[in-house]
């Protein structure tokens, strides 16, 4: 038994040992990292930088692409440059394009209306007192010729004054035989001023002239049409007193019509007059019209933002009716400095329009820099000119030949910006404490949206669903040109869930012209967009508004923006178009 026991005893320490030494060789083995381990790429968020994931893809926070976060060392690079391996170059999908000079062609699409040409447009007058007898044109929309009569008055005083013109012709003639000069030239006065009053009242030549032939005088004038063209007005009645000067009519000569447009600030630049207008219109499917522009208002309206473009338009045909919506499409070819311009000789610097992350009107672009074995890229701040199509016109900064990141740009920005080094969100120049409130250009950015919003609460406030559609795609393009990297981590988190909401209603609002599911999406849209601008600030020249309808929404209520103090309801229109009350108002301000 005693050595059954000492034998079991061996074996026990015998296996205690082995297990000892290998598992002291498993632990050593578990030290020793592959190369494919000590290599692999950490991606991370450059807003949340405790987000550390071992592939690429989305921050679960904000939903921004990751970036790649490198360890090791780095080349001596200067402040603005940050260096990748070529494997993460890859997987970021950095992409460059050259720049190169050619040929830049702008394309705007404007939304306007066809209107009265000014020049083309007369006020018939009564020349003189009295009352209206008869009337040729009793309607408007009546076409009428030049020299036609439209109407015939009444008056005692005409009457009185042909009488004169007729008695001072026979004192005439009675003393034409006469020796006495001054009885002569005396009369023949007194026949000019009658003549000339008459011409006063309206009578022309071969009318005073009938009046003197027929020997009577006449208590009726017949008002005559100045101009070929149509009566878009009708003024008085049959039978109505009058007074002189007093208009009867308006004649309008529909051979020439004009277009207004309205143009935004960044459409100004690519606009000029005697450039040519492509357009359509509704009521005539499938037809093109084209016109000059005549006029560029030089003032912009503070409300929507916008300059009026007038463009003069032949129409013979008369098809082009005053009051209708057009859609015009505006093309140029730009010069070195962005704008308009009919020689092509000076070709101006392009990069494509996915190059620039834009802060305002200066931009940074990020540069392959050839010097270095490893991908290296460098910050470069550039001044744009004005998009044509896919590109960018580049006034400086920029050199031909050059190689700009196209994808992937906005990663570099990121590494940079958790390398602490300036970067677009963080520039250099900055100050370590920057005042409270967003950016003057985040909140001009931001004012546009506003004017498109304001556009759409008029036009329900109207039942003009189609006018709120197309006021709503401004309103996207708008909230798409809204350059969040302008704002701060803080501010960046809660404009993300804003952006959201703006979107989804927008397009909701877009993609229907039925009243009631566009009124449904107006719901939430104004409040978001109340809540951006309370937040980063409202730059516009009038007090802001926000006003409240219970009965909104099935009796749940509703509330809308709008500048004016009396209450335009948006979510039952003219029915109802006072029911509400303001319950906030916001001044212009920076922001908080």
């Amino acid at each position: 038994m005693k050595r059954i026991l000492i034998t079991v005893a061996f074996v026990a320490v015998f296996a205690a040992g082995f297990i000892l030494r290998g598992g002291s060789h498993i632990g050593v083995g578990n030290q020793v990292e592959s190369p494919t381990e000590a290599e692999a790429t950490i991606w991370t968020c450059s807003m949340h930088p405790q987000i550390q994931l071992p592939k690429p893809g989305k921050c679960p926070i904000c939903f921004m692409d990751l970036i790649p976060l490198e360890h090791g060392h780095e080349e001596d690079l200067g402040p603005r440059s940050v260096q990748m391996s070529p494997g993460a170059a890859a997987l970021a999908d950095i992409r460059t394009t050259v720049v190169r000079r050619g040929q830049a062609r702008s394309e705007q699409r404007l939304i306007g209306r066809i209107d009265f040409d000014e020049t083309m447009v007369r006020t018939i007058p009564a020349w003189i007192g009295g009352r209206i007898d008869t009337l040729f044109v009793d309607s408007g929309g009546a076409r009428v010729a030049q020299g036609d009569p439209v109407a015939s008055i009444y008056s005692p005083e005409l009457y009185a004054a042909q009488a004169e013109l007729l008695s001072s012709l026979e004192a005439l003639d009675r003393i034409s035989g006469s020796s006495d000069a001054f009885m002569r030239s005396s009369a023949e006065a007194t026949i000019a001023s009658a003549r000339r009053r008459l011409s006063l009242w309206g009578l022309n030549d071969r009318q005073i002239q009938a009046v003197e032939k027929r020997g009577q005088p006449s208590d009726h004038l017949r008002i005559f049409a100045p101009l070929k063209g149509t009566v878009v007005h009708k003024m008085v009645d049959q039978g109505q007193y009058v007074t002189a000067g007093q208009p009867l009519f308006k004649v309008a000569d529909l051979s020439r019509v004009w277009l207004l447009l309205e143009a935004y600030e960044s459409d100004l630049p690519l606009l000029a007059v005697g450039q040519d207008v492509a357009f359509t219109v509704a009521s005539l499917p499938g037809r093109k019209f084209s016109g000059p522009i005549i006029f560029i208002d030089p003032v912009l309206d503070p409300r929507t933002r916008t300059a009026d473009v007038r463009v003069e338009v032949d129409n013979a045909d008369g098809r082009l009716l005053p009051g209708v919506f057009a859609d015009a499409i505006l093309r140029a070819i730009l010069d070195d400095e962005g704008r308009p311009s009919s020689d092509s000789a000076d070709s101006p610097l392009l990069i494509p329009a996915s190059a620039p992350l834009i802060t305002g009107k200066r931009a940074l672009v990020y540069v392959r820099d050839p010097g270095h074995e490893k991908p290296t890229f460098t910050g470069k701040e550039v001044v744009l000119g004005p998009r044509a199509g896919n590109d960018y016109i580049v006034l400086d900064g920029l050199q031909a030949g050059e190689l700009v990141v196209t994808n992937g740009n906005f990663k570099i920005d990121s590494a940079l910006q958790i390398q602490a080094k300036p970067s677009m969100m963080n520039p250099g120049t900055e100050s370590a404490n920057p005042a409270q409130g967003s950016s003057p250009e985040f909140r001009n950015q931001l004012g546009g949206v506003l004017a498109a919003y304001l556009r759409i609460q008029s036009a329900l406030a109207g039942d003009r669903g189609d006018q709120a559609a197309s006021a709503a795609k401004d309103f996207l393009s708008r909230l798409e040109a809204v350059d969040m990297t302008l704002l701060g981590h803080d501010d960046h988190q809660v404009w993300m869930p804003l952006l959201t909401r703006l979107t989804a209603n927008g397009n909701a609002l877009m993609s229907n012209l039925d009243l009631g599911r566009q009124r449904a999406a107006l719901l939430d849209l104004g409040p978001a967009l109340w809540n951006a601008l309370d937040r980063f600030g409202y730059d516009g020249p009038d007090t802001l508004r926000r006003f409240h309808c219970p009965m909104a929404n099935e009796n749940k209520g509703g509330d809308w923006i709008q500048l004016k103090t009396t209450t335009a309801n948006p979510y039952f229109g003219p029915s109802m178009l006072l029911c509400g009350s303001q319950t906030d108002s916001l001044t212009p301000n920076p922001g908080r």
